[in-house]
């Protein structure tokens, strides 16, 4: 990360970081940082919400207005505070696990009502922070402390979900492929609406040794080689995908109305409202 970034948007008291070697979590948190840089957001207007897991700890390095919530409850709160002050941009930091189980309620209502909210997941296809259980979006077949033979679940695909659930701003990017996904970010910040931008990355620790992946170096080559944009994927048969990551934007409706806009709209027919 350029110093300039580091001195105007981390919190240096916070660093080291804690992540383990060649978590791409720190690629994800830069990327969002160079999407908030880019659209040239005054920090005051800008709110960062995370939960638990690995992915939270970015919260607490990003030097910005930031809250550090319960397992699950990151959407939740961030509503609240969007609610509270609909001006700000409001950015969730969330991982598979936080974002699709525990708080997958929290999610599906958030893109229900079309919230302006802007959620970045980094998926790691794991629970890294708690010891290597599997998680939503764990492929079929792979394995994890709590899958020792391999899960059976199906695994959920996050943007699809949340697209079926009524968000207008679907996307999703790579560790690998960082100018990409630092648009996809930015892009989600600039929409008017429920935005979600998954991000794959790579765990080594846990889901990377667990399945024998290989190194980062490894896991990032794996992304590059087997990565596909949404523009070559319309041309690819289901066999053809079968295995491929598709990155960029999956998914754009710029017509839904605001929830925030529509409350706005309520508060004012009860504002004008005689007892009479």
């Amino acid at each position: 990360m350029p110093s300039t970034l580091i001195e105007k948007y981390i919190r240096e008291s916070h660093l080291p970081h804690i992540w383990c070697a060649g978590c791409g979590n720190g690629t994800i948190m830069r990327d969002v940082i160079q999407a908030i840089d880019n659209l040239g957001l005054d920090k005051k207007d800008v709110v960062i919400v995370s939960g638990i897991g690995c992915s939270a700890r970015a919260a607490g390095y990003m030097n910005f207005n930031s809250i550090h919530t319960t397992h699950g409850r990151a959407i939740a709160f961030a509503t609240g505070i969007k609610m509270a002050k609909p001006h700000m941009k409001v950015i969730v930091l969330t991982g598979d696990g936080d974002a699709a189980a525990i708080g997958g309620n929290h999610l599906i209502h958030a893109a229900r009502r079309n919230i302006d909210l802007t959620v970045v997941v980094f998926n790691n296809s794991i629970y890294g922070m708690t010891g290597g259980q599997f998680s939503p979006t764990t492929p079929t077949g792979e394995f994890a402390t709590t899958a020792p033979y391999g899960s059976i679940d199906p695994n959920f695909d996050i943007p699809e979900l949340a697209r079926a659930a009524g968000a207008t701003y679907t996307a999703r990017g790579t560790t690998y492929h960082v100018p990409q996904t630092i648009k996809l970010i930015e892009n989600a910040i600039a929409h008017d609406g429920f935005s979600i931008v998954e991000c794959v990355t790579t765990c080594p620790t846990y889901y990377g040794r667990k399945n024998k992946k290989g190194d980062a170096v490894k896991m990032l080559e794996y992304q590059r080689d087997n990565s596909v944009s949404v523009a070559k994927a319309k041309t690819m048969t289901a066999e053809e995908l079968k295995g491929k990551i598709v990155f960029g934007e999956l998914y754009v409706d710029n017509e839904k109305p605001e929830y925030t806009k529509e409350y706005e709209k309520i508060i004012e027919i009860a504002g004008g409202r005689s007892d009479e």
